[in-house]
């Protein structure tokens, strides 16, 4: 099969390589990729020149991977596919995401002290209402943007309520994020370079930070400020670091599962008609967007020493790129992995990834998923997408940038 550039943002560009996928699963499951070609303007953020890395697309190898900490670290390199210069990197392992034992099993478990079951749970009945004001703004019109006008809406808000942001706020929070992640497309690199974005954010949380400070409020900025493990707290750059990587996950994965899961239910209509029929499905149905979505593509590895993979030999300080777009078909886990199936069971799938790195807001996510969906169904229940689907530039990504629908209006 001729090979696919994985390391080239425009190969996502129009859709994931699950064909690609699926030969490396059987061939080669463990695959060098070359460093390819980057994006205009992405080598000169980058700074340095980039390594090739080892691909792993099987289920077994990457939860293995994910697993096995000491080995395959986050915090040598980042988990960003890309290499970054040092300077860079040591500003990154701030982000809990690039951080290994101990130092990440302490700062997860402060952050853990504001997404208690309790907050969660309230926030999932908050989550009906934002549900029904997203649907509000747009069900009198007939058509819209799914994505500026739906999917990005929830995840941002649920996020300004969580963290005591000023509703006004959401716009430009959505916009650095956007910058951020979409370093690898042109159209949102050319409007404010993601180190820019970055910066911006950052002072926002501390302004953010300052404001809870003198007047503590019933929000996680005011849990997190206050929280104390092993008699530590977060401190000014702690919380920054943590404010940012919120905005940018909790925004990214969800808006991105459910953009991809309208899209999903638009061309499957049979699990779009036996979820109408029947909307106790939606756990089940969210379970499915989410594998079939696979909203977050890969993340890096670093091997800290020698070791082997699937009998493929890595060496100390190689690069491995987890994919779990591929994972989440593996037809030795799924049956008949390529289908969208809404009652699929068993599901275990990775997109929230696996292992110490497992994603705090997982259940957060999966309530904003079934909630928009709910309020959708119940009410704009023929919505379906109508015009191109304009997918974001990334490797790292499964994002859609644009994707207008069509519907009923309500009268």
């Amino acid at each position: 099969m001729q090979a696919v550039d994985l390391s080239s943002s425009e190969t996502f560009e129009q859709a994931i390589p699950h064909e690609y996928f699926s030969w490396l699963r059987e061939n080669e499951p463990v695959h060098w990729q070359a460093p390819g070609s980057m994006a205009p303007g992405v080598s000169e953020i980058m700074e340095v020149e980039q390594r090739g890395y080892w691909a792993i697309s099987r289920y077994p190898d990457i939860v293995k991977a994910s697993m096995d900490q000491p080995c395959f670290s986050s915090e040598r390199g980042t988990a960003m596919t890309n290499d970054l210069p040092e300077d860079r990197i040591a500003q990154l392992r701030m982000w809990m995401i690039n951080q290994d034992a101990p130092r990440h099993t302490k700062l997860r478990k402060l952050i853990n002290r504001g997404f208690t079951q309790r907050m969660v749970r309230q926030m999932s009945v908050h989550i009906r209402d934002l549900s029904a004001g997203i649907v509000d703004r747009v069900a009198r019109k007939g058509e819209c943007d799914f994505v500026a006008d739906i999917a990005s809406e929830m995840p941002m808000l649920v996020i300004a309520e969580l963290m005591g942001c000023p509703v006004e706020d959401r716009a430009k929070l959505f916009r650095w994020s956007n910058q951020m992640v979409g370093f690898e497309d042109p159209e949102f690199a050319a409007e404010l370079g993601a180190t820019e974005a970055m910066g911006e954010m950052f002072e926002y949380a501390g302004y953010l930070a300052k404001m809870r400070r003198g007047d503590p409020r019933d929000d996680l900025t005011s849990v997190l400020l206050n929280a104390e493990v092993d008699g530590e707290r977060l401190d000014e750059l702690g919380f920054n670091m943590f404010f940012m990587l919120l905005i940018l996950a909790g925004n990214e994965t969800t808006r991105n599962a459910i953009s991809g899961g309208m899209l999903a239910l638009s061309e499957h209509p049979d699990q779009r008609e036996k979820l109408l029929g029947d909307l106790s499905l939606l756990p089940s149905a969210t379970e499915e967007i989410l594998r079939y979505v696979s909203p977050v593509i890969s993340m890096r590895r670093t091997a800290t020493r020698d070791t082997e993979i699937a009998g493929q030999k890595i060496r100390e300080n190689d690069k491995v790129v987890m994919f779990y777009s591929s994972a989440n078909r593996d037809s030795e886990i799924f049956e008949n992995p390529h289908a969208f199936d809404i009652t699929r069971d068993p599901n275990v799938h990775l997109a929230f990834g696996w292992g110490p790195h497992f994603c705090l807001g997982a259940n957060l996510a999966r309530g904003e998923i079934s909630g928009i969906f709910a309020e959708l169904l119940t009410r704009l229940p023929d919505m379906e997408v109508s015009g191109p689907v304009r997918r974001l530039r990334s490797t790292s990504v499964n994002s859609i940038k644009s994707m207008p629908v069509r519907f009923t209006p309500e009268s």
